[in-house]
């Protein structure tokens, strides 16, 4: 089965921002009294949606979420890189390719521009704001496959978190779920990923075996 698409998810697998989301994440929660730690933070939170975090976090008082967002955009500015081998594997590429992300529009366009990765996925970008639910439901991914012309069976995407794994589950799609993130393997396999990788250099080849 030819594979006529292959949809990236963006935090944590084209963009290193999941270290920097779950520190400052954590510092602000435990500032309101949690109990938590970044290994726990990382468990509950990565790959959730906004709307996800903020029911679980719940009120804060008044200029909490504006230092968060405040600590949260300057670490961004300051350390965001691109996931190592993204760049060469998107450069051997050979399939139509997009991005799909629980972010926002805004959070994913500034991601994407500020580490040179913008032009490369121009006018294929979605997010959750585009569709009824975000990750762990399909929504999304199908959204993205049927705006582009894809059979949802023809298309793979590439994640890092249980979220997004369940998500192309459910969506009907396989999954290349990158083990070399904050998620431990067991819970990607857990999810239901075809197949887990390292080395993100070697996505080509990885799509090659399966189609």
């Amino acid at each position: 089965m030819g594979i006529e698409l292959v949809i990236f998810d963006c935090d944590g697998t084209l963009v290193d921002s999941e270290p920097i989301s779950v520190r400052v994440g954590t510092a602000a929660l435990r500032r309101l009294g949690w109990s938590i730690d970044e290994a726990e933070y990382a468990e509950r939170f990565v790959g959730c949606t906004t709307e996800f975090w903020a029911e679980q976090v719940g009120e804060t008082p008044p200029g909490w979420r504006e230092r968060l967002d405040a600590e949260y955009e300057a670490a961004i500015a300051e350390e965001l890189r691109v996931i190592a081998g993204i760049e060469a594997a998107l450069d051997r590429l050979d399939v139509p390719s997009c991005v799909a992300s629980n972010g926002r529009h805004r959070a994913i366009r500034r991601s994407l521009e500020l580490t040179g990765l913008a032009e490369r996925f121009t006018g294929r970008v979605f997010s959750a704001e585009d569709v009824p639910q975000g990750k762990p439901a399909p929504d999304l991914f199908l959204h993205a496959a049927a705006t582009l012309g894809a059979d949802p069976e023809r298309c793979v995407v590439v994640e890092d978190s249980p979220f997004g794994v369940m998500a192309a589950v459910s969506a009907g799609m396989r999954c290349l779920a990158y083990a070399g993130g904050l998620t431990p393997a067991t819970r990607l396999t857990g999810a239901g990923a075809t197949r887990l990788f390292h080395d993100p250099a070697g996505i080509p080849e990885l799509l090659t075996r399966l189609d």
